[in-house]
């Protein structure tokens, strides 16, 4: 293995432990890296990317499901909002320039992060109660939490706004060509109320769905160039199971205050985005 195909493993290895502790891919370390750090073409360097969502949402997926911290049926109700927004946007992008989308949507996840630092110190969410559509679907669940030592089980509140929030992010998606982490997790946590380990799961398998879905695209470009996309899924993979075990002995309220930091950074990427487009 030659020094450049070591030094992305290593990176790729760190990218999926942050990924799947914090249910966002790989691929907001990957991109980056590839391009700032190893100056590989930004095509690339996302037809990479979209391996690493892939691989991360693969090396969790397992353990996630199997201790029953992914929630399938909130993965699969959210999925539908996710794809048919991500058409939506496919369609807009011929029609309106996104700038202002991408301020929208970055003050929204800005307001989210302050949503979070008040709530930072609470390990699961309080008094939720049931709502009708989500009894109906069997949305509400339980799994047991290996830090705190107990089964924890928890209602799913407001469905119709995760709904509408994961389908704007389907839009912003589509239209803008990002990934969508940042706002499932968010949606899940701030609308519907899940515990953030569910939450993050959830969006690893979710976002799995929609890299694999779009995978073939990126292979039919020519973007995915298997020296750079081989070690990144290599190590994404690795890091994605141990970030699996590192997530479950973890607090809340502990991946939590990961989280915040890195949701104000997108917030804060896509409002300047926006804002220099205009």
């Amino acid at each position: 293995m030659t020094l450049f195909a070591l030094k992305i493993l290593l990176i790729s290895v760190f990218a999926g432990i942050v990924g799947s502790v914090l249910g966002l891919g790989g691929g907001i370390i990957v991109t980056p890296a590839l391009t700032l750090l190893f100056g590989v073409d930004i095509n690339h360097a996302i037809g990479a990317s979209i391996i690493s969502v892939i691989a991360t949402s693969s090396g969790s997926a397992i353990a996630y499901i199997k201790d029953r911290i992914t929630n399938l049926r909130v993965g699969m109700f959210l999925e539908i909002a996710t794809t048919v927004g991500a058409i939506t946007g496919a369609f807009l992008g011929a029609i309106i320039a996104p700038d202002w989308l991408y301020v929208i949507f970055g003050l929204l996840l800005l307001y989210s992060a302050l949503a979070m630092i008040k709530k930072a110190k609470s390990e699961l969410p309080e008094n939720v109660e049931p709502h009708p559509l989500a009894t109906k679907l069997k949305l509400h669940s339980h799994y047991y939490d290996k830090a705190l030592q107990q089964e924890v089980h928890y209602n799913v509140a407001n469905p119709y706004g995760g709904f509408g929030v994961m389908y704007g992010a389907g839009v912003i998606s589509g239209l803008l060509g990002i990934g969508s982490g940042s706002f499932k997790v968010m949606a899940m946590d701030m609308f519907m109320k899940l515990p953030l380990k569910v939450s993050s799961a959830t969006s690893n398998l979710m976002m799995g769905v929609t890299a694999a879905a779009s995978a073939g695209v990126y292979l039919f470009r020519g973007d995915i160039d298997p020296r750079i996309a081989a070690p990144v899924a290599l190590g994404v993979l690795t890091g994605a199971t141990i970030g699996a075990r590192i997530m479950q002995r973890l607090k809340n309220k502990t991946i939590r205050k990961l989280f915040i930091p890195i949701l104000a950074y997108v917030a804060v990427q896509m409002i300047v985005q926006g804002l220099g487009g205009m």
